[in-house]
């Protein structure tokens, strides 16, 4: 569809049918993660872990509620392999993310990210509204299990919604990890140039 066709549709009020955020299941992107630090966080860092990754703004009293509900249950879960992240994408963000962190007492990473990257992540058109937070769960092996933006029907009970995907990707196929001796045996198994 040319841009020429869109601004017209556009202009006529006609609804185009646009996705608000790709397919799931999918593989995760790499996503990079600033830093008030200066530093960098890569996604594929927290590979092995189940991943909550919050898109949010930092003026934004439903992202405050989802930051403090990954908080909550990073206390409870963070031992068995849970990892939030957050990732501002406001103007201006990393001005405000210290604040944001220090105000919720969040004890996970959060840092920000520019606008463009965000919607390339989630796969979301620059033409289509989006709500805030936008929160992608991800598993062990690095895929997308669950994508939703500030309008599903998951944020009316968060708290329980969230913790019963984190338990389930945590205990699930994959999910536990394997033993050293479990993997020493099975590695030990593999036929020559077998591939992992």
């Amino acid at each position: 569809m040319t841009r020429r066709l869109v601004t017209a549709m556009l202009a006529a009020g006609v609804t185009l049918p646009l996705t608000a955020g790709g397919p799931v299941p999918r593989p995760a992107s790499e996503f990079v993660i600033k830093m008030v630090d200066g530093k960098q966080l890569l996604l594929s860092s927290f590979r092995g872990k189940v991943v909550a990754l919050e898109f949010l703004l930092t003026t934004c009293p439903h992202c405050k509620t989802c930051s403090s509900i990954m908080n909550k249950l990073y206390q409870e879960l963070g031992s068995k392999g849970f990892q939030p992240l957050g990732v501002a994408f406001n103007p201006m963000a990393g001005m405000f993310v210290p604040d944001y962190v220090k105000e919720l007492q969040l004890s996970f990473p959060v840092g920000f990210a520019e606008r463009e990257p965000v919607l390339s992540f989630l796969q979301h058109s620059v033409l289509e509204r989006m709500l805030v937070p936008q929160l992608v769960i991800i598993d062990r092996q690095g895929i997308i299990r669950a994508q939703h933006g500030g309008d599903s029907p998951f944020f009316q009970d968060e708290e329980n919604n969230l913790r019963a995907l984190v338990t389930e990707l945590l205990k699930g196929p994959g999910g536990k990890k394997a033993s050293p001796r479990a993997k020493a045996k099975s590695a030990s198994s593999k036929p020559a140039g077998a591939v992992q």
